[in-house]
């Protein structure tokens, strides 16, 4: 175990989630679902930035050819130059929001949807791919990641709610069939949340409730942890001029007054750093 987290920007975040390292700007973005805040942080200047963009962005990626490609609600947007228009409306229901994301090397982007209540397992990942959305399967009630190989042959999926994260080959396809469980996390450890993939294609993992952050090697074994003084981590993203910084969203969702004075940085946003660099994720295509 390496040690602790240090916070860099005490946000006070509802519900911090889907950080993304813009290699491009060298900036990193990242949302509070509950306030509907896009944030940006610069390290290189030490500029932080919040735009109210309402709704409940679930998730932000850098876009090609410029800009960001942005899961709020039951939309996907296209985000550029403070400007954004529709890429896709989901079939989803009124209570459902996109929850989390990422792109394979071809530029597809990979993203869930969820009840915003949690209730029910009307939770799908999804693909969206030249201007088409389509159901790529994975059934539960709060998906989280998805995270794909540098290869852009394995995806891991995170059935929260049931502390399972799974494994996929979808090489030449966009389903996800015949996976393999490879972590399953007790119940006194906490709920998995978001997840990425190192240079090793190593998985770090956001504890929800955990008060850390862990990585695990391909085969499922937990290989490190970080400490955060608030518990509820929600993803990690690994960038920085060498890509050995590590950031990570955190939430007060859920947590009682009395818990949440015991942990004042609780929303925050947090860094640590590691030896394993992370590699800049691929540009999320708009058309």
């Amino acid at each position: 175990m390496r040690g602790n987290a240090e916070c860099i920007w005490p946000l006070a975040m509802t519900l911090g989630e889907g950080p993304a390292w813009d290699a491009r700007s060298r900036c990193l973005w990242f949302v509070d679902i509950k306030q509907g805040m896009l944030h940006r942080y610069d390290p290189h200047r030490d500029d932080r930035t919040s735009f109210d963009i309402g709704g409940s962005p679930g998730f932000v990626l850098p876009a090609l050819p410029d800009g960001l490609v942005i899961g709020n609600g039951g939309t996907l947007l296209h985000r550029l130059e403070g400007q954004t228009h529709v890429l896709a409306r989901l079939s989803i229901d009124a209570n459902s929001r996109c929850n989390d994301a990422t792109v394979d090397p071809s530029g597809r982007v990979w993203f869930g949807t969820m009840d915003d209540r949690a209730l029910g397992s009307s939770g799908r990942v999804h693909v969206y791919d030249q201007g088409e959305v389509t159901i790529a399967g994975g059934a539960s009630i709060v998906p989280n990641g998805p995270a794909i190989t540098a290869d852009g042959r394995w995806l891991y999926h995170v059935d929260s709610l049931d502390r399972t994260i799974w494994r996929f080959d979808i090489a030449g396809r966009k389903r996800l069939e015949d996976g393999a469980p490879v972590i399953r996390i007790v119940e006194d450890d906490g709920v998995p949340d978001g997840v990425i993939l190192d240079a090793e294609d190593h998985l770090w993992v956001g504890m929800w409730g955990g008060w850390c952050a862990r990585r695990y090697a391909p085969d499922g074994r937990l290989v490190d942890e970080v400490e955060f003084p608030c518990a509820n981590v929600t993803k990690i993203a690994l960038g920085g001029p060498d890509m050995r910084t590590a950031f990570a969203t955190t939430a007060r969702f859920g947590e009682s007054a009395e818990a949440l004075a015991e942990q004042p940085l609780a929303g925050g946003l947090f860094q640590f750093r590691v030896d394993v660099p992370g590699r800049s994720l691929p540009l999320a295509r708009t058309r």
